[in-house]
């Protein structure tokens, strides 16, 4: 890591800001190259790991990819290094397959089509060598298994299957050197006491070797199976799935209602919140996201579309109705518009590797949660505060309804989240720390980078401009930047042990380490 040095001279100020390469891109798209729908990547998911990457898309398709670069000595980056290994200079992925996970559905009781995109994919643990990972689309969640499986062969014949002939008899007898014509069906017209023939009659003395065929596996395919499908059990739009860190339980979470579900058992689930009113009318907020603790298996947090987020432990009761944290932050007095609620809404929230934080992603901001304060946000980071001006535009086109994930390192120092222009925006949260880099998702992630300073100071020609342009033209970001909102970067991962990011741009994966 750069800055290496100055770190160890002076432990106690923040870590140096990440200088970010270009490491991998897969699905690039040529210049003018038109996006199929169905490609468009929705769901990103690194392994606990960080050996394998899943990625979903809008067509139903899960895809996968592994690590290649430590597998040629084994053992772990650490372990490599302490070893002094020659290792290589940053995290390697490779397409290992994919696999159909959702086709389009039809309810035909409420005549609603259920596409087929995938929300979102979590990984369970491996075992046996076989990897192991949840699926969902809007209403269905499925249990796959992908294994190596050896493909049989039969080898080592008593016949050559190329000469067979007929009922399985030989064309020309290896005794004989002349050919010798042969009947309809493979008979012969005189005994050849080369191999048996149909008439099923022997030599005299027997054949003097019989070979049974043997099967042999040299070659090995991937093979994803469905073990169980989890349905019916959501009335509304599946938005999260999350693992228990007891390894049998997970969660699935829609607009109104959490399901607790055991990964064995497939036809029942346990409601374990439901904020649905007796009457719709009174409905004020809905469940945006939900995820379990990393660590104790009874804790997990779900957020709201009023920006809050509740934190709630099962042994107090099995219908949490009742939260036993709520964290929120009070709005500025007289700051009120149209648009407050919609903004505050919650898209993702994160734990921590540790469990101590919970990251969140609002339409304009980070805000990073100390469990143990609810008195507010320990570090509000802004992303979107120079879109303000242009929230009108964004409501008429429907992009203020954006979905952006965010994430965090695995050492818990940095955060990320996307942004428009396909570009994504990184974080450093230690404390003391004024890290805010802006990447691009393309080959060059550095080449919009412009150092953000606190005020960001703007020329009269870019505000000029900014009033010119209408709503479904690009405009003009702080920093003097044009910024399209077709092309929004929603999806991205942080890999769990190294400071390598994967994130989507439409159809395509890049990849990214520091």
């Amino acid at each position: 890591m750069n800055g290496g040095d100055e770190v160890a001279a002076a432990p106690a100020g923040p870590p140096q800001p990440l200088e970010w390469k270009f490491s991998q891109v897969f699905g690039e798209r040529t210049a003018g190259e038109e996006v199929q729908e169905v490609d468009i990547i929705s769901a990103i998911e690194f392994d606990k790991s960080g050996d394998h990457l899943a990625t979903g898309d809008r067509g139903g398709r899960v895809v996968l990819f592994e690590r290649t670069d430590t597998k040629d000595h084994g053992g772990s980056r650490r372990d490599l290094e302490r070893m002094d290994y020659p290792i290589s200079r940053h995290p390697e992925f490779r397409y290992k397959t994919e696999f159909q996970s959702h086709e389009p559905e039809f309810d035909y009781l409420k005549s609603l089509e259920i596409e087929e995109k995938i929300n979102k994919i979590r990984w369970c643990q491996t075992a046996n060598g076989a990897l192991f990972l949840l699926s969902t689309n809007d209403k269905t969640i499925k249990f796959w298994k992908v294994q190596e499986k050896k493909v049989k062969k039969i080898s080592d014949m008593n016949v050559d299957p190329s000469k067979a002939v007929g009922n399985g008899s030989v064309a020309s007898s290896s005794n004989s050197n002349s050919a010798k014509p042969y009947l309809a069906n493979g008979g012969w017209p005189e005994k050849s006491y080369g191999y048996p023939s149909n008439d099923l009659t022997f030599p005299p003395g027997g054949i003097s070797s019989l070979r049974l065929p043997v099967v042999t596996s040299n070659e090995t395919s991937l093979v994803a199976r469905c073990r169980r499908v989890y349905a019916h059990a959501h009335d509304y739009h599946i938005n999260s799935i999350s693992n228990n860190s007891d390894g049998e339980t997970f969660i699935s979470a829609d607009d109104l209602r959490i399901n607790l579900w055991n990964l064995e058992i497939s036809n029942q689930s346990f409601n374990i919140v439901d904020v649905k009113p007796a009457n719709m009318e009174d409905l004020t907020e809905v469940i945006t996201s939900a995820e379990f603790h990393p660590n104790h298996c009874n804790m997990l947090a779900y957020s709201s579309s009023r920006g809050s987020i509740r934190l709630i432990d099962l042994r107090q009761s099995a219908l949490c109705d009742s939260h036993a944290k709520l964290f929120e932050e009070q709005e500025a007095p007289g700051s009120r518009s149209f648009f407050t609620e919609i903004i505050a809404s919650i898209s993702d929230i994160k734990f921590s590797k540790d469990g101590r934080h919970i990251l969140s992603r609002d339409y304009m901001t980070l805000k990073l949660w100390d469990i143990n304060m609810d008195s507010g946000p320990v570090a509000t980071f802004q992303v979107h505060e120079h879109l303000r001006p242009k929230l009108c535009d964004l409501y008429e086109n429907d992009s203020i309804f954006d979905k952006f994930e965010c994430c965090l390192s695995g050492d818990g120092q940095r955060v990320a989240t996307g942004s428009y222009s396909n570009l994504f925006r990184v974080f450093g949260c230690s404390p003391g720390s004024a890290e805010a880099t802006t990447l691009e998702a393309s080959k060059n992630p550095m080449r919009r980078q412009v150092q953000t300073p606190s005020r960001p100071s703007r020329s009269l020609s870019s505000i000029t401009r900014v009033v010119r342009r209408g709503a479904e033209s690009p405009g003009i970001d702080a920093n003097g930047n044009s910024f399209d909102f077709t092309t929004k970067l929603l999806h991205l991962a942080w890999h769990p042990t190294e400071n390598s990011i994967a994130c989507a741009a439409a159809n395509s994966l890049y990849m990214y380490y520091a």
